[in-house]
Order: structure tokens, then sequence, then C-alpha cells
């Protein structure tokens, strides 16, 4: 039977990214893998923004920290004994699918098939396009459209998200 040891799933704050994280616990318990989860901080404007605001940094790498502290807890209250966070900076679309994966052994990479940022995705394709495109493991890629309208997040609710404005 084939078995994941290592699954790294990708996470912005975003339902869709939610919904794989829980697709990403079941395969993780079925498999009594590692879970690793990681949010990259796309640094690519932050030239530009931080001449208006120095903090926008150090308020990106604090969401990403409780982003990830509480998918952390919900994925060991859910019974996935191996955990890993990551945060790293720079494109997610060149990080995720080559830089963690060789960091974290991943033999899946798990994310939803959207996230955030809407306008990227229309002018220059999707971060998940492009871990299809460049990963050198399986993919999972949860579609959208089977998020059920009964899934409410955990940890990237409203009240978390407005928050961390």
């Amino acid at each position: 039977m084939l078995k994941y040891d290592n699954i790294l799933i990708a996470v912005d704050g975003s339902r869709e990214a939610e919904w794989a994280f829980h697709k990403a616990i079941d395969i993780a318990k079925r498999n009594d893998s590692k879970l690793s989860i990681i949010n990259v901080i796309d640094t690519r404007s932050f030239a530009s923004v931080e001449a208006y605001d120095r903090t926008i940094s150090q308020r990106a790498n604090d969401f990403a920290q409780k982003l990830l502290d509480g998918y952390e807890e919900l994925a060991r209250d859910r019974g996935v004994q191996k955990v890993d966070k990551i945060i790293d900076y720079g494109s997610p679309k060149s990080i995720i699918p080559k830089k963690a994966v060789k960091k974290t052994g991943a033999d899946l990479i798990a994310c939803g098939a959207t996230g955030l940022n809407a306008v990227e995705r229309f002018i220059i394709g999707s971060v998940s396009e492009a871990i299809v495109r460049h990963a050198p493991c399986d993919v999972l890629v949860v579609r959208t459209e089977t998020l059920p309208d009964d899934f409410e997040p955990v940890v990237a609710t409203e009240e978390f998200m407005n928050e961390n404005k």
C-alpha cells in the first residue's frame, strides 16, 4: 500500500486552505505521517509598502505565527502526533514546491485550489497551479467546489482575520 510519510500543507488564512488542511489531517492520521504546515509571507510587495508602514513585516510574521499555532493545535487535537510549523518568506509559488519540499522531505503537498489573492491569480496564475507544475512529489489540490455549505473554519475565522489585519 502506498503510504505518505511527510505531508506538507500550505495555508494562507482562507476558508479553502482550511478545508484542505482538514483533508490533510485525515490523510496524516491514516498514514501516521508527519504534517508540516507552511505559511509563506509574500515579500515581493514589501519594499514599496514598508516605505509607508514599517510595521508591515512584523504584523505579517505575527499573523503567520498565530495562524500556524492555531493549525498545530487543531491537528494535535484531531490526533496527528508529528506536527511541524514553517514560516518562510518570498514567493509561495517557488518556495512551496521547491525549497519547502526539500526542507521537509514531503512526499505529498496539499493545498486549496484558491486562496486569498484573487487579483494575482487572475493576472499570473494561482499558487496551486505553480505547485502542481513544479512539485517533485504528489500534489492534492482540494477543490473549492467541494466545500460543504455547513463548513465553518476553526482557525481562519472572520474574527481571526479581522483581528490580524
